[in-house]
């Protein structure tokens, strides 16, 4: 079974960022060798990131958006998951990796998500891990 793969914001903006673990995580989903799976809410949240903390143009990060659309599966969620008070936010991985039938969530969050382990059967790794996992 092909693995299928939701990619923490972190992961996806060291991705597009640098040339490290999480780049070689997304790439084999552009090689199609893993299926990713991702939300418009974490799109969004990506999309300001790349704004704000990289200073990339409106169009660089539509170019850079529309690049992921073309291997990244787009789920949609309901923002009903309530699991992490401290962060909300990571609310919208873990539904996005229910709703997107994943079999991993990989993330660097090691304050929330890591410390989980998994969620509903579903493993939460670093990009390393996942890396060992899938090589």
């Amino acid at each position: 079974m092909q693995p299928v793969a939701v990619f923490d914001t972190n992961i996806l903006f060291s991705a597009i960022g640098w040339r490290g673990r999480p780049y070689r995580c997304v790439e084999l989903a552009r090689q199609g060798r893993i299926k990713a799976v991702t939300c418009q809410e974490l799109l969004d949240e990506l999309a300001e990131k790349l704004t704000v903390k990289l200073c990339l143009s409106p169009s660089t990060v539509t170019n850079t958006i529309a690049d992921l659309l073309g291997f990244v599966h787009v789920v949609r969620i309901h923002n009903t998951l309530k699991v992490i008070n401290a962060d909300p936010d990571d609310d919208k991985v873990l539904e996005c990796a229910v709703v997107g039938g994943a079999t991993h969530i990989v993330t660097g969050d090691r304050r929330h998500l890591l410390p989980l382990g998994s969620y509903q059967g579903i493993p939460i790794v670093t990009a390393a891990d996942f890396l060992a996992q899938n090589p």
